[in-house]
C-alpha cells in the first residue's frame, strides 16, 4: 500500500464520513508533502494534514497551517502519539514559514486537549434566520426592485466572477481564513456532494451579492455557510429571491458574530512565530505596551524576552530590567486575538 493509501484506511477506521467525501478529500485534498504520519512496522498510526490557507491579520497577509484529518488508530490512542505528531508538525511549520496553526476540533473535549499544546479558540460565528416577507408592501417592493435590472443566477461549477467577488469580500475581512482558487474547487466539489449551490445577485456592474446555500443532513432547512452584499437591499432581494426559488419560508445564516449577539466557538489557533507575529501586532496596536517572558514547551525557538512599544517589537535572549507578564504560547495566543474577532468558514467541518 502506498502512503496515500494507509492514510486513507487510517482515516476510514477513525471517522464515519461517508464513501463520496472521503474519495474526494483523497482526490482532490490530500497530498503527501503535507502529510505527516508516525508508523509501527509497516502501518501508519497516526497522521494529520497541513493545509497552507493565506489570513488576513493586523493589516497583511500571513501564512497559515490548518490541521486536517489528525487521527491515532484505536490501538494506539492514549500514549501520546498525537502529541508527538503535533510536535513534529509545528516544527515542519516553523521550517516553512508559517506564522499560525488553525483547526477545528471535531469533538468539543477536543478543545481542551488542544489548549494544552497552545492552541486558543479565537474563531467564532453568529446565528440569525431571514424569513421570506409575507406582508402585500414587502413583496410589492421586491417586484419593483426586480424589475430595475437585477439578475439572479445560481452555479454548481467553478465560475471566475463568482471567486473573485467572494474573494474580494473574504480579503475585506480582518482577521480571516482566505481560500485559493484551487480551494475554492474543493469547496465546489463539497457543495456538489451535499446537493448546495451559490446564489448571485447581479446588476449590469456586476454582482452585488452572493450566498453559499447548504441543505442540512436531513434536507429539511437550507442554511447559508457564506453571504455577501455591496447593500443591504440587494442582500435582502438575494435571500428573497433564494427562499422563492427553493421554495422555503425561511433560511439559517452562519456570518461572522456581531456586537451584543450570541457567538459560538468554532475553531482554535497557534502562534508559531512568535517573533513575526508580535511586530504585526505592535504596529498595528501603536497604543499597546508589553513586556512579556514567553514560553513555549513545543517550540523553543519562541522562548524568550518580548517588548512591546510605541509600534514596535524587540526581542531579547537575555530578561531585561522591568516587571515582565508570564505567558504561555496559548496565553499569548489567548490575549493577541482577543480583540481581532478571528472568522473561518467553508472549511469542509
Amino acid at each position: 500500500m502506498t502512503t496515500k493509501e494507509k492514510v486513507k484506511a487510517l482515516w476510514q477506521l477513525c471517522f464515519d464520513d461517508n464513501e463520496e467525501f472521503v474519495e474526494m478529500y483523497f482526490r482532490l485534498r490530500y497530498k503527501n508533502e503535507i502529510n505527516i504520519a508516525i508508523e509501527s512496522g509497516d502501518e501508519i498510526v497516526s497522521a494529520l494534514q497541513m493545509i497552507p490557507y493565506p489570513m488576513t491579520f493586523c493589516g497583511d497577509t500571513v501564512q497559515t497551517s490548518y490541521i486536517s484529518g489528525a487521527c491515532t488508530h484505536p490501538d494506539f490512542r492514549g500514549n501520546g502519539v498525537m502529541r508527538e505528531l503535533l510536535s513534529q508538525a509545528f516544527a515542519k511549520m516553523l521550517r516553512n514559514g508559517m506564522y499560525f496553526s488553525t483547526l477545528i476540533p471535531a469533538e468539543p473535549w477536543l478543545f481542551g486537549y488542544y489548549a494544552r499544546v497552545g492552541y486558543a479558540t479565537a474563531f467564532r460565528y453568529g446565528k440569525r434566520t431571514f424569513h421570506l416577507p409575507t406582508s402585500e408592501t414587502d413583496t410589492s417592493s421586491l417586484t419593483s426592485s426586480a424589475e430595475t435590472g437585477w439578475c439572479f443566477q445560481a452555479y454548481t461549477d467553478y465560475d471566475e466572477d463568482v471567486y473573485q467577488y467572494m474573494n474580494r469580500k473574504m480579503q475585506e475581512r480582518p482577521c480571516c481564513l482566505q481560500h485559493t482558487k484551487a480551494d475554492f474547487h474543493v469547496i465546489l466539489a463539497d457543495l456538489n456532494l451535499n446537493r448546495g449551490c451559490i446564489f448571485t445577485l447581479s446588476d449590469e456592474f456586476g454582482i452585488a451579492a452572493l450566498a453559499i446555500v447548504y441543505p442540512d443532513k436531513e434536507a429539511s432547512k437550507l442554511f447559508i455557510n457564506e453571504l455577501f452584499a455591496d447593500t443591504p437591499e440587494a442582500e435582502r432581494l438575494l435571500l428573497t429571491r433564494i427562499c422563492q426559488d427553493m421554495q422555503t419560508e425561511s433560511l439559517d445564516i452562519i456570518m461572522p458574530p456581531v456586537k451584543d449577539q450570541s457567538a459560538f466557538d468554532l475553531g482554535m489557533i497557534r502562534i508559531i512565530q512568535a517573533k513575526p507575529v508580535l511586530q504585526l501586532y505592535a504596529a498595528a496596536h501603536p497604543e499597546e505596551e508589553m513586556n512579556i517572558d514567553l514560553i513555549d514547551n513545543e517550540l523553543s525557538a519562541n522562548n524568550g524576552y518580548y517588548y512591546l512599544n510605541k509600534g514596535k517589537c524587540m526581542y531579547s535572549h537575555r530578561r531585561l530590567p522591568g516587571a515582565h507578564e508570564r505567558l504561555t504560547i496559548g496565553q499569548l495566543t489567548e490575549k493577541i486575538f482577543a480583540s481581532e474577532r478571528a472568522y473561518m468558514s467553508l472549511m469542509l467541518n
